[in-house]
């Protein structure tokens, strides 16, 4: 029993907190069996794994990242590998050639690559490597002429960029203390710091460049401009919406003082303050200071107050994603309604036309550099995988550069999207996809996503299960609730703090929308989400356990009491609040999901998934909601968890992540009323 501010809110399950304690890993066996004893015997299992499988075998690469000098590197997949492999080209003429191979360091994927970045020139590559896919990262680099690994290695890296300085000999880097001996995966993280690391040299003479003991919960990054004359430092309250910047003159480029004087361009943490470039003493500078959705201002480096600068993309109808300098232009990817624009102004401002995307989508991967005309970028949307386009600011035209072969005929489905009320009356967006002319009987199995949160919005993009999915019947629905980021940091502050239950809500009444629609009824209706989705999922069973046939909550934060004690939770303290806090805790007890469920109750079909490297949201959130959705469960409804081995959070190999992604949709399909594949 715990007591806040004199409110005592049982705690049976707690002791799964203790990840090392046998009892814990004597569940996870005994629950892992029964899931996979339950899921044997659904008969749409095997076809979904065998046609999965079969869409997921195609050829997919990355945008190509521009060096200066000339070299290009990408990555690519054939299909099935467990992870992409690197390549370089000596030229963007010339024939690539492999780089790195995690698939040889790690034929069953434990070891992950979870980044990668070239030095300028491209002399070096800097790689991180995860065991499982955790946070914790080990920095390698490797010689790209002989394509041999040099002896440094940097760790206990998170939650960090690796940035080059221009003479190629050394990186910055953030990192943490080491966790203690076998807790690093639920130790909570504190004091981050930045450091120079030069090649050559043991990670124990590396050079601290910044830190903030006054503020243990924040983390610092480091930025290193395209010219190597500016270090940039960020300074951000976890997962916060705003940030405090500060420069560093790193001088000739060539010869790099690492350690100059640190100089504070924005400290009042009041907006985002990012750094899209400069020419000289000109920063171009995105933020959200007076402009909800961004605008792009220019200033003095010597003269930073906002009362010296000068719009140069003002705030307009889109949300400005994110911008870049491109042959001397300003590159903007903005958001309008959850899909992609791409659009060119000058240096002062001045709109200089668009770059035409192919469809309705997303793009992602952006690739260009102020001191060349080629821009590199990815397109997608629900029904078609990922290509490469590539665009010449001189001629302004476009022209594909990579076009993936997927063994699906998108033609007979659509995509649209609709505007539905939620409870209070805000208009919310959705897409949906399916058959075109479905029959509006109510009878169609559907699956509606969600997220809400962290600023985040949903795009279209394409998974091969949705494909999957729609050829056994099946609607597929995305809510861009409040929480994300589709209309603005307005739109994300609707849904955090105190504001939460307005996530919960839209995400109700995405529901209600679709059966009232008569595109499906509660019991052919299905719910997904991930993450801080997986708490919106777990929200849902337990505030309207009467409204879904069949649910998903994959790796949620789903005991917001304790979240913050664990790993990087406190960083998510901006978004939620935390129970330390009376007034938060009032509104944290009200939803939280394993607060809130009751024995008796009926829930409906669940499935949990969570990964027991993940270190993010570490796994004792689903275990000790599944175990208390088990005990309380008040009918027949299946309540199983997934629990996944030498994986993490954001990673899974290929073989790992389609075996079960074919577990989670045939236990909510065969849930949903679908019993046999299609012929």
């Amino acid at each position: 029993m715990n007591d806040y501010f004199g409110v005592k809110v049982p705690a049976p399950y707690q002791w799964m907190e203790n990840l090392n304690d046998p009892e814990v890993n004597r569940w996870v066996e005994e629950e892992n069996t029964l899931t996979q004893s339950y899921l044997d015997n659904v008969p749409i299992r095997a076809w979904i794994k065998t046609r999965l499988t079969s869409l997921w075998n195609y050829a997919r690469e990355g945008a190509p990242r521009q060096v200066a000098g000339g070299r290009v590197f990408f990555d690519k997949n054939s299909g099935l590998q467990n992870q992409s492999v690197v390549y370089v080209q000596d030229t963007p003429a010339s024939a690539p050639r492999e780089l790195l191979d995690p698939n040889v360091l790690s034929p069953n994927g434990s070891l992950a690559l979870l980044g990668w970045q070239p030095a300028p020139r491209g002399v070096y590559l800097a790689y991180n490597l995860s065991q499982g896919g955790s946070d914790w990262m080990t920095v390698r680099v490797r010689d790209v002429e002989s394509g041999k690994d040099l002896p440094d290695s940097v760790q206990w890296v998170k939650f960090s960029d690796i940035a080059w300085t221009e003479d190629g000999k050394g990186f910055f880097y953030s990192r943490y203390p080491a966790p203690p001996n076998g807790e690093a995966i639920s130790q909570r993280v504190q004091n981050q710091k930045l450091y120079y690391h030069r090649l050559g040299t043991s990670q124990d003479a590396d050079t601290l460049i910044y830190e903030r003991p006054d503020l243990p919960d924040w983390t610092i990054g480091g930025e290193v401009s395209e010219d190597g004359r500016c270090l940039f430092i960020y300074l951000e309250n976890g997962t916060a919406p705003q940030n405090e910047l500060f420069y560093a003159d790193l001088g000739n480029p060539l010869l790099p003082s690492i350690s100059g004087t640190i100089r504070p361009l924005y400290t009042r943490n009041d907006a985002e303050y990012i750094v899209v470039g400069h020419e000289g003493k000109t920063l171009f500078i995105q933020t959200t200071l007076n402009a909800p959705r961004r605008r792009i201002v220019a200033g003095d480096i010597d003269q930073p107050d906002p009362s010296h600068w000068r719009d140069v993309v003002p705030e307009g109808e889109g949300v400005i994603q994110d911008a870049t300098l491109a042959g001397g232009r300003i590159l903007v990817n903005y958001q309008v309604v959850a899909t992609s624009r791409l659009a060119l102004y000058s240096r002062n401002g001045s709109p200089e036309g668009e770059i035409r995307l192919p469809a309705l989508g997303s793009v992602a991967g952006i690739s260009a550099r102020n001191d060349s005309t080629t821009i590199y970028y990815s397109f997608t949307s629900f029904l078609y995988p990922a290509s490469v386009y590539r665009h010449d600011l001189g001629s302004g035209t476009s022209q594909t550069f990579f076009k993936p072969d997927v063994r699906f005929d998108p033609s007979p489905y659509e995509m649209k999207q609709v505007f539905y009320s939620s409870r209070d009356g805000t208009k919310i967006p959705m897409f949906i996809v399916a058959k075109k002319n479905i029959a509006l009987d109510g009878g169609n199995p559907t699956i509606l996503y969600g997220y809400g949160g962290f600023d985040i919005t949903i795009t279209p993009a394409f998974n091969p299960m949705v494909p999957v999915w729609l050829e056994l019947g099946g609607v597929y629905a995305v809510a861009n609730l409040r929480g994300g980021g589709a209309y603005g940091e307005e739109w994300h502050e609707a849904g955090m703090l105190g504001n939460k239950q307005n996530v919960f809500d839209d995400f109700a009444w995405a529901a209600k929308y679709l059966i009232a629609q008569k595109i499906t009824s509660p019991r052919r209706l299905g719910i997904q989400g991930y993450s801080n989705g997986g708490l919106l999922i777990g929200a849902s069973i337990t505030e309207h356990p009467e409204l879904f046939g069949a649910a998903y909550a994959g790796a949620g934060v789903l005991d917001m009491l304790r979240y913050q004690k664990f790993s990087g939770g406190a960083l998510w303290a901006p978004e939620y609040g935390t129970s330390s806090d009376e007034k938060a805790f009032r509104w944290l007890y009200a939803y939280s999901p394993l607060a809130n469920l009751h024995e008796g109750t009926c829930y409906p079909p669940t499935i949990i998934t969570t990964a027991d490297d993940d270190d993010r949201v570490v796994p004792s959130h689903s275990y000790k909601f599944a175990a208390a959705l088990q005990h309380d469960q008040g009918c027949d409804h299946p309540a199983l968890i997934r629990i996944e081995t030498k994986t993490s959070h954001g990673y899974m190999p290929t073989d790992k992540r389609i075996a079960q992604t074919a577990d989670i949709w045939a236990f909510e399909g065969y849930n949903l009323g679908i019993t046999n594949p299609p012929e």
